[in-house]
């Protein structure tokens, strides 16, 4: 085998490692919760933006939810297989193996909780263990058992504003909490126009995620309509706490009918098609209402 031909199957190898790091870490999902974080922070600032500490809380979140993807991978592997959607996963599909894996997500998680610790404060670094334990361990094993998987689930997925806010602050107070509601809320409309689109992939695996005992049904639309109205005044607290002004106000309005209109034709329609639009609708939901927030403050 010539030197050239060497160096390309190296190159080759290392490639993939890299695309199956960026599959372990789920990539783009970690880089969502790290916005989430950042827009807390942003908000919980007073006077100079800390780029640094802007900086050091990114690195930390975006390795504490690697690290939580990671291991749910590990947990999931024998399921990953059975669906389309996952089952190129590298642990799944047996490219890593579960030690190195695990081996990954000690290493990230640790570090992740060190930075909260040492360049912002123990409580930061309690709500991101407390993230860790319960994606990794309590709703990664329920997602087969109950659909109160979801409600779980969305507890760890509401805390990094809240983790932003707190890094700041070094309280969980009022603001702490409105911000942890937004994004609980915004999750279960959310969630359930995925698992309605991937229904049957997620019945491969075992998985029970949609509210209704009926699965597509009236009931689920109904349940994601609800939350999506719900959103609206729980978004408008901010600026009754003095946190935000009228601009953004009268902004998250907009953005939580739209929102909510999509959730009604899910309800009208309930179809496929229909929760596509939800799920496409609450991607750009979730960013736009946060930067929404931080603009108005700033």
């Amino acid at each position: 085998m010539s030197t050239k031909t060497t160096s390309i199957n190296a190159g080759s190898i290392f490639g993939q490692k890299i695309r199956d790091y960026g599959l372990l870490f789920k990539f783009r999902l970690s880089l969502t919760v790290v916005f989430s974080a950042a827009m807390g922070f942003l908000l919980a600032m007073q006077g100079a933006i800390d780029w640094a500490g802007l900086g050091m809380l990114c690195l930390g979140g975006f390795l504490l939810s690697g690290a939580s993807n990671a291991l749910n991978q590990v947990l999931e592997k024998d399921y990953d297989k059975l669906m389309q959607r996952t089952a190129n996963r590298p642990v799944a599909t047996g490219r890593m193996s579960s030690s190195e894996a695990v081996l990954v997500a000690g290493l990230a998680s640790t570090t992740a909780l060190v930075i909260f610790s040492i360049v912002f404060n123990p409580l930061t670094a309690f709500l991101g263990s407390l993230s860790l334990i319960s994606y990794a361990f309590i709703y990664t094993p329920m997602k087969r058992v109950s659909p109160v998987a979801v409600w779980i689930g969305a507890f760890p997925g509401a805390l990094p504003p809240a983790i932003g806010w707190v890094a700041v602050t070094g309280t969980f107070d009022l603001v702490a909490l409105v911000l942890f509601a937004i994004q609980f809320i915004w999750q279960l409309p959310h969630f359930w126009a995925i698992g309605w689109v991937a229904y049957e992939d997620y019945q491969k695996g075992g998985y029970k995620l949609l509210p209704s005992k009926g699965g597509r049904d009236k009931s689920t639309a109904l349940q994601c309509l609800f939350y999506s109205i719900l959103l609206i005044p729980v978004t408008l607290l901010p600026y009754w706490l003095g946190m935000t002004g009228w601009i953004s106000a009268i902004g998250l309005v907009i953005l939580g009918l739209a929102f909510a209109a999509t959730n009604f034709n899910l309800y009208r329609k309930s179809d496929k098609k229909a929760a596509l639009m939800v799920m496409f609708a609450s991607f750009f939901y979730l960013p736009l209402a946060l930067l929404l927030m931080v603009i108005d403050k700033l």
